[in-house]
């Protein structure tokens, strides 16, 4: 009979059903090709992507590998991201936990004299108890299933979530590392002005003194020379700042950092492929947490479901039990029991139903999040691709304002020394040379850092 009752309940166990909807991916619009300077026809057919790229092999300053690689290791978020997964592991076993029989065991042995008196004689007695106990809830609706099939995406969610962070770790050290970079050059620039100019004070202080040049001439290359020096402080106070940022990316205390390439010298492709549109939803990890989100979300479905269908529940005792320890495991000593429980809801004033349209709306709301995480990726690839192009076309340019200012500062000095202009015009060119050099270092930083918002964008970095 017990044979019998098992193979049943087994049986009714493993025909059991899941109720909830099984998941499916929402349909999402996803264009033929990015909007950008690649032609639709031209990105259609490019497979490769520069995300397929590690890190180290698009970002190829040695040092800034090895500010990134530090990063890696010290940074407070990418740490706390992963102690956020070892919790979320540990909650996916409490919940895969519910779907197995809890087992106990418990003794109890005691042991007891009374004293003689005048009419009983000193009794001793000693009782002993073990047993053994099990309890399963059935899941036979699929309850626990889906419990654990929500904890599990979670659970994938939350390396996403890591991967995400790591991504944007490395997109934030390198785009850090490129300004800390072009403010170097600014202030070189700045400097080697300075020294130049002062010069030119002192050969008109000295000309003025003996009456070749008036005293104008002289304010006006004072003027120089503070515009020059007052880059100088502001130059230094944003590079100790950008040079603390940095510090803090690597989880370190704010303090200097080692430099590599100049910005000058940072390689760089030309034109960046960006492969197919539909790739995107496997590469990018917000769109995928953001898809492991939506499981989760989904299975809770079930798991309110189930509420409707009657909780089975199983349990049973075995043990021993005397009232000597001699005779604890004596042939009449043993004990056991066996029972079952049938729990079926029947009026909860909408408790489940409520609890169903809860679970339900939390389902859809996270498709809209999903497909809006999409929308937002195409968006940010396109943005990217179109300042990489126009960022570069603005270098382009800013080389050649700053080519012609250079020669027009050459030119209006030659004519002040031959006596055909006045030190005004030197005093124009200079200053224009001097910001188009400023802004032509800036200009370069910026295509670089363009570079990392496509990178980024595309789904790349996150990749050991």
């Amino acid at each position: 009979m017990r044979r019998l009752l098992a193979l049943s309940l087994s049986a009714l166990l493993f025909t059991g059903c899941t109720v909830g909807p099984d998941y499916k991916r929402p349909a999402a619009s996803i264009p033929t090709a990015y909007r950008g300077p690649v032609p639709e026809e031209q990105s259609a057919q490019v497979a490769a992507s520069l995300a397929e790229q590690k890190w180290f092999e698009v970002f190829r300053d040695e040092q800034l590998q090895s500010l990134i690689r530090t990063a890696l290791q010290q940074n407070y978020d990418v740490r706390i991201a992963a102690q956020r997964i070892l919790r979320a592991q540990a909650q996916l076993g409490i919940t895969r936990a519910d779907q197995f029989p809890t087992v106990s065991a418990g003794a109890d042995l005691s042991a007891q004299r009374s004293p003689k008196s005048a009419v009983l004689p000193p009794l001793q007695q000693s009782t002993g108890q073990l047993t053994l106990s099990a309890t399963w809830q059935l899941d036979f609706w699929g309850r626990y299933r889906r419990a654990t099939e929500s904890a599990r995406a979670s659970l994938l969610a939350t390396e996403w979530a890591r991967r995400s962070v790591i991504l944007s770790l490395v997109s934030s050290v390198a785009s850090a590392y490129f300004q800390l970079r072009a403010l170097d050059l600014q202030l070189e620039i700045s400097r080697n002005a300075l020294t130049a100019r002062r010069e030119s004070l002192r050969l008109l202080t000295v000309l003025a003194d003996h009456g070749n040049t008036t005293l104008l001439d002289v304010r006006q290359g004072e003027q120089l020379v503070y515009t020059a020096s007052e880059e100088i402080p502001d130059l230094e106070r944003r590079i100790q700042q950008q040079e603390n940022l940095i510090s803090t990316l690597l989880g370190n205390n704010p303090g200097p950092i080692q430099r590599g390439l100049a910005i000058t010298e940072q390689p760089h492709p030309p034109e960046i492929p960006a492969g197919l549109p539909s790739e995107l939803l496997e590469r990018r990890p917000d769109i995928r947490q953001s898809e492991q989100q939506l499981i989760a979300f989904n299975a809770q479905i079930g798991v309110a479901k189930s509420a409707y269908y009657p909780q089975i529940a199983l349990t049973g005792n075995g043990g021993f039990q005397s009232d000597a320890l001699t005779r604890l495991f004596g042939g009449p000593a043993g004990l056991w029991s066996f029972g079952g429980s049938l729990t079926q809801p029947i009026f909860t004033a909408g408790r489940i139903r409520s609890a169903v349209k809860s679970a339900e709306a939390g389902r859809d709301e996270a498709v809209l999040v999903y497909q809006q995480t999409i929308q937002q990726a195409f968006r940010d690839v396109s943005d990217a691709l179109i300042a990489y192009q126009k960022n570069a076309e603005f270098r382009q340019q800013q080389e050649l304002l700053a080519a012609s200012a250079m020669d027009a500062a050459r030119l209006s000095n030659i004519r002040y020394k031959g006596g055909v202009t006045s030190y005004l015009e030197v005093l124009t060119n200079e200053t224009n040379y001097f910001s188009a050099q400023l802004n032509l270092a800036q200009a370069q930083a910026n295509e670089l850092l363009a570079l990392v918002q496509v990178y980024q964008s595309l789904g790349g970095g996150w990749q050991r």
